[in-house]
């Protein structure tokens, strides 16, 4: 299983799950897609966009699932982001998790984005 997550703050995530869909962050509609990381991106991410923001949550998508709406491409600094060209339906996420604040741009992130499991393990099929 090859995860990717979406970073966002809990109050856009709780409209999303009364809509039961997320069409992105304003970033993300002025882009034309949604923007994504991969659990190596995660810490980069939260630095660079979010050092500054409290009660964000994490969510995590199978990349699979997503098809051919998801695309791998390369950011400025030459790092290849994956970014979902569609509306998020939200039947498609596997958990969402809150992301604890430790400090001022210290985030805790949950063990469980960083372990990406075979299919075949836990019952996953």
């Amino acid at each position: 299983m090859s995860l990717v997550f979406k970073i966002l703050p809990a109050v856009d995530w709780r409209a999303a799950e009364e809509a039961k869909v997320y069409r992105g962050s304003a970033d993300d509609k002025r882009d034309g897609f949604i923007h994504l990381s991969t659990s190596d991106q995660l810490a980069g991410t939260l630095a660079r966009h979010f050092s500054q923001q409290k009660n964000l949550v994490l969510v995590a998508i199978e990349a699979d699932d997503l098809g051919d709406k998801l695309k791998w491409e390369e950011s400025r600094e030459g790092d290849s982001f994956p970014h979902l060209y569609h509306a998020l339906d939200l039947s498609l996420v596997r958990w969402v998790s809150t992301i604890g604040d430790k400090a001022d741009g210290v985030f805790a992130l949950p063990a469980r984005a960083f372990v990406n499991l075979d299919k075949n393990q836990n019952g996953l099929s």
